[in-house]
């Protein structure tokens, strides 16, 4: 879906080091704050690029990048649930969990709602989120659909049309502070995308779910992929992947409807990483994947620091109450702690 990139290392920038590796570390001999592992593991050249010192609430300045888990195809969609983190390693078709210290479990074979292996790299699952019984719903490529995940594994259609017409490929998905549930549908998980005669709805749309009526909010973005919403709700955040790379800023009414929308940053030109998951903290600063890495983007379109990693991020999720970001980046899962809190999603199930 996306290229790797290597991330270049800021002279001010915070080296990650491998969680559970064998053989421990040791600082460099040049005195700087770079990490040796002396394991098999090649070393991980990571970085925190501080553009404005607001960053240092968000980010402390001896924060450190970890590596938690590796050896996946592309992971997506991360989520803490059940005292792991669960996200999705998409072109293998699964839905894998990972403990704080690295130890993982493949939880859901088959988890794009089809048995047939991903030959395209999109046909397995995606986004997840808790709902507010406990379970848990997941995006589904293959299936077009929204699925629910019970507590004895079993899983069921939760949303699949639009006004009789079957979904493109539900993306990513978050719950708005009124309850309502949200989600992009680009047209990634189709062979041809925009292009495939499978395609029953015209557009690519932002949707939001209420009550029973599914009701498409934006229809005119060209590949709408990640979501998220300021702390009040009153602000919804979608980024576009292309052609025209950019994170868009919306008003949001009390009836759901949507207005004044905007981009609030944009990333010009064309590159193998996209504008993909992202996440609000409570501080309403937004964490955009895109090019380049993770973008720490002020509510006021201030970029305030950037994250850069050796691989592609696609998306992230908070833990332990927002005091840690999760980052899902092509092969492998990382983490780095926060000054601040991430805004935790509506429900949970530590």
């Amino acid at each position: 879906m996306r290229g790797k990139i290597m991330a270049s290392v800021a002279a001010l920038g915070v080296m990650a080091s491998l969680a559970g590796c064998s053989g421990g570390s040791e600082q460099a001999a040049n005195g700087s704050n770079e990490i040796v592992n002396n394991s098999a593991t090649a070393e991980v050249a990571a970085s925190v690029e501080r553009l404005d010192p607001a960053l240092d609430a968000v980010i402390a300045p001896d924060a450190k990048i970890e590596k938690v888990a590796s050896g996946f195809a592309f992971t997506e969609g991360p989520v803490w649930y059940k005292g792991r983190l669960w996200f999705a390693d998409l072109p293998n078709n699964r839905v894998v969990a990972t403990t704080a210290d690295g130890k993982t479990e493949t939880v859901i074979e088959e988890s794009g709602g089809t048995p047939t292996p991903s030959t395209s790299g999109f046909k397995g699952s995606n986004g997840m989120v808790v709902d507010k019984d406990g379970t848990l719903l997941i995006t589904q490529h293959a299936a077009r659909q929204i699925a629910r995940v019970d507590d004895e594994m079993k899983i069921t259609t939760f949303l699949d049309k639009f006004e009789g017409k079957r979904l493109n490929s539900p993306n990513d998905l978050v719950y708005a502070p009124d309850g309502a549930l949200w989600f992009t549908d680009p047209s990634y998980g189709l062979a041809k995308q925009n292009d495939d005669p499978a395609k029953e709805i015209k557009f690519n749309g932002v949707y939001r779910y209420k009550d029973g009526k599914l009701t498409a909010a934006i229809k005119d973005l060209t590949m709408p992929n990640g979501l998220g919403f300021s702390p009040d709700g009153k602000v919804l955040y979608v980024a576009n992947s292309g052609p025209a790379m950019a994170l868009w800023r919306y008003d949001v009414a009390a009836d759901g409807t949507v207005s004044n929308g905007k981009p609030l940053a944009e990333w010009p030109g064309s590159a193998d990483d996209v504008p993909d998951g992202l996440k609000v903290d409570s501080a309403g600063n937004i964490w955009a994947t895109g090019p380049g890495g993770i973008r720490i983007i002020a509510p006021d379109g201030k970029v305030l620091g950037q994250i850069k990693l050796p691989e592609v991020a696609a998306n992230l999720g908070w833990a332990d109450d927002g005091k840690t970001a999760y980052i899902t980046a092509s092969t492998s899962i990382y983490r780095i702690p926060l000054a601040g809190r991430g805004q935790m999603p509506l429900y949970v199930k530590p």
